[in-house]
């Protein structure tokens, strides 16, 4: 055993005191060493999906998709991209339970050799809400009464009678798909609208969803109470205990495309985040599969301190007109800044590990790894030089401002 800086203990169980009776004293270098790092080891945790569970695994092209866009994680067929995979309940607390009535989150991160891409999604096709800015009540009425600090029903449905674009979202929720029987057993969606770009420059929109190769199910209201009562980390011991079994859960990954023209003369909103894109006209085009195969070797440092944000994308994957993304493209990753601080893209798990990192950004707490000089652009020095490969597509806005 050694203290945090690698000195030897040679004990961890008693105090240095003077005598058997006391006082100890205040030069007990380990007991110092053991209670700073105790009285720091919590970190905030999310505003929502505070309660969740992850494992790694790898994502493998089975159909080529090239001709609607130049992201390299899909840029042949037989690519294989390392990937994490973070699941969650949305509106509970971090020890709340695995099995409360509720969407879960969905969300994975792709270790592409252009960077990060994190595709933050849901096990519902469809969002509460279509504006960003009253997300932020509808999380309130989901969370602890001010007053009493007791979860409070009044206050959710409330929200949802005068919000009626909730519908949808709701009754889902209050079906037996709030309370799955395993992660292993739902579905995925990106939810928002993105935009997908070729090689060519030509743009296309797109929906993302990924199919659980497992089939899907559910548990009855009266199993889950049941079973909740018994284990509230049901789920995440299921998904713990399949794969290090070696019943590694996998899933098939589809997309949807409507080409510009067709956003244009479309019947319905294809930005609007409360409503699905009908498959008849819109079918799913196989894109490939990804297994879980891999559990954290510690849950703090690899899972909660996992970052997940929609602004994370890459070259070939762009932000749609979608209100809803739009608003995910700052909270997510602002509130990453807050739980995290300021260079949490260098946590290990965070880090963009199939690719090298080159910017001017440099210093700030927890800094691990930065470039030397130059911190600025343009240089006559070091290699930094802009990447064409970022540019995005060009689009026209126009339109009256108001709310």
């Amino acid at each position: 055993i050694t203290s945090s800086s690698g000195s030897p203990v040679d004990d961890i169980t008693n105090s240095l005191t003077v005598g058997p009776r006391g006082p100890m004293l205040a030069q007990d270098l380990t007991f110092f060493d053991e209670s700073r790092h105790f009285d720091r080891e919590r970190i905030p945790e999310r505003v929502v999906h505070a309660k969740g569970a992850g494992a790694f695994g790898v994502f493998e092209v089975t159909n080529d998709i090239t001709q609607y866009t130049k992201a390299d994680v899909f840029s042949k067929i037989g690519k294989t991209t390392q990937i994490l995979v973070r699941f969650s309940t949305v509106s509970g607390e971090k020890g709340s339970s695995d099995l409360d009535r509720d969407v879960r989150g969905f969300a994975i991160k792709f270790y592409t050799r252009d960077g990060n891409w994190d595709l933050v999604g849901n096990d519902v096709p469809i969002f509460a809400v279509r504006d960003p800015l009253i997300f932020f009540s509808f999380t309130r009425s989901q969370k602890r009464n001010p007053a009493t600090n007791l979860k409070d029903p009044n206050m959710a449905w409330d929200f949802f009678t005068r919000r009626p674009e909730t519908l949808h979202h709701i009754l889902r929720v209050y079906s037996d798909a709030g309370t799955p029987k395993s992660f292993r057993y739902i579905n995925g969606f990106g939810i928002n609208t993105f935009k997908l770009v070729n090689a060519q420059g030509n743009a296309t929109y797109c929906k993302f969803h990924y199919q659980t190769d497992q089939g899907i199910r559910n548990f009855t209201n009266e199993e889950a109470m049941k079973i909740k009562a018994e284990n509230p980390d049901y789920l995440t011991e299921d998904l713990y205990n399949a794969i290090a079994e070696k019943n590694y859960p996998s899933w098939t990954f589809y997309i949807q495309v409507m080409s510009l023209a067709q956003a244009e003369q479309s019947g319905f909103n294809p930005f609007d985040a409360t409503k699905f894109w009908p498959e008849n006209e819109y079918p799913l085009i196989k894109v490939g599969k990804f297994i879980l195969n891999e559990n954290p070797k510690n849950f703090f440092a690899l899972i909660e301190q996992a970052a997940f944000a929609p602004s994370n994308l890459v070259p070939g994957i762009e932000a749609s007109p979608d209100k809803i993304l739009q608003g995910r493209l700052f909270s997510y990753v602002d509130t990453q800044f807050y739980r995290l601080g300021t260079n949490h893209r260098q946590l290990p798990v965070n880090y963009p590990h199939a690719t090298k990192v080159y910017n001017t950004q440099r210093d700030g707490i927890f800094t691990y790894y930065q470039d030397d000089a130059p911190n600025y652009y343009p240089s006559s020095f070091g290699i930094l030089r802009e990447s064409p490969r970022g540019r995005i597509s060009f689009f026209e806005a126009c339109g009256v401002v108001r709310r």
